[in-house]
């Protein structure tokens, strides 16, 4: 007998356990749900919803910046202690509460209705994120097991590659403009609440006793400054493709095909981007590959507006879902060698750096691009901090930074 979610599972004679396998697939399909759906089901929508309900460029950057605002408050929330003894419990929850909103952004209209949706929905995913991994990521510790961790994280772009399906599925059918948008949110919904059960199901309960602990304050020095500072532009850079691809895949090309599969690419490039730099990190280490990371990601951005379509977007969508994920969880990685006593607070602060950066890139590309009436300067102002988020790097000392 083994427990999985307490519950008692029967098996046949084995040494190994399976609660890792239990946590990795539950790990996987809670961030489809809440990154993947919560998160980035707005990007394959937004074309429709710009179209249905007359929305510009700065309407659509103002939504976004509501979510990652939302996302922002939910990270700095539960990075403390408060949640202790909890955890299941706040991970499903925030998951439900993601299907719930997945519904109301169906239902709702107007630019105001529409942010305070999603800034809940950025708290949510920012507690299903947080609280999951927490979980999820003890368990593969614990078991020596580095595969619950890429499983785990590979559930980002898995959630994204359906999204991208489902949407281009639904595009087939034949549905007036002004209501098709609505039905892709009940979709995702739909896909949202089996994930939830299936999260509900297979999600173990935390190993050992959460006990909320008063951590020392943050000792800086120039490498956590220029790693914080650098994760904060990363925030801004990446933001403005991840939120924009599709629409400038539609501004390229009307094609739901394409729109399809250039969310289709970034979704499988990220679901597979930690095991393809795996090589990289074992033979460079982990600050080497966060960097090498952030700069093929500004090239990704730039290409989303210097190539000739349909490369452009699939091009720059692949490099993007390459990159994105790694630079995460690598640069969250290096906060916490950098600060190992105090490693709520580096998850905390980065997060506060990342979070911003989330908020001002959508706007101000949102803002230039209505302006412009083109993606193109935002694209390429977004590379240029990309390259500056490397270059701060590599100046602060972040390549010095050994892994242990």
């Amino acid at each position: 007998m083994l427990q999985c979610n307490g519950r008692a599972m029967t098996q046949h004679p084995s040494p190994l356990s399976r609660e890792p396998v239990c946590a990795a697939l539950a790990g996987a399909v809670a961030m489809a749900v809440a990154m993947g759906l919560g998160r980035f089901f707005y990007t394959p929508v937004l074309p429709g919803m710009m179209a249905g309900l007359g929305l510009d460029a700065a309407d659509a950057g103002i939504i976004a910046a509501a979510n990652f605002s939302g996302y922002l408050l939910g990270a700095v929330l539960a990075a403390y202690g408060w949640a202790a003894g909890y955890e299941r419990r706040l991970a499903v929850g925030s998951l439900a509460v993601t299907v719930l909103l997945l519904i109301a952004m169906g239902l709702l209209s107007g630019v105001a209705a529409l942010s305070a949706v999603r800034f809940m929905a950025g708290v949510a995913s920012a507690f299903g994120l947080i609280f999951t991994s927490g979980i999820v990521l003890s368990i593969g510790l614990a078991h020596r097991e580095p595969r619950v961790q890429m499983a785990h994280f590979s559930g980002v772009g898995i959630g994204i590659a359906l999204s991208a399906v489902v949407v281009y599925l639904l595009s087939l059918v034949t549905v007036p403009a002004v209501a098709a948008w609505r039905i892709d949110w009940f979709a995702g919904a739909l896909l949202g609440a089996a994930g939830l059960a299936a999260v509900a199901w297979l999600l173990p309960r935390p190993m050992g006793s959460a006990v909320a602990t008063r951590e020392p304050a943050i000792v800086w020095t120039r490498p956590l400054a220029a790693l914080t500072l650098s994760y904060g532009l990363f925030g801004i850079g990446y933001v403005v493709t991840a939120t924009f691809i599709v629409a400038i895949a539609r501004e390229g090309a009307e094609s739901p095909l394409l729109e399809c599969l250039t969310w289709l690419v970034t979704g499988v490039a990220a679901a597979l981007s930690l095991l393809a730099w795996k090589p990289v990190e074992r033979r460079c280490g982990v600050a080497v590959t966060y960097l090498s990371a952030i700069l093929v990601e500004a090239a990704g951005v730039a290409a989303t507006v210097m190539l000739p379509s349909p490369f452009s977007a699939l091009i720059g969508g692949g490099l993007l879902g390459l990159t994105f994920v790694v630079i995460t969880a690598y640069g969250l990685q290096l906060g916490r060698m950098l600060a190992s006593d105090s490693a709520r607070r580096v998850l905390a602060l980065m997060t506060a750096a990342f979070g911003v950066g989330q908020i001002v890139g959508p706007l101000g590309a949102g803002f230039l691009a209505a302006r412009t009436g083109s993606y193109a300067l935002p694209s390429l102002a977004a590379a240029g901090l990309l390259v500056a988020a490397a270059v701060i790097a590599a100046l602060g000392g972040v390549p010095s930074i050994k892994s242990r």
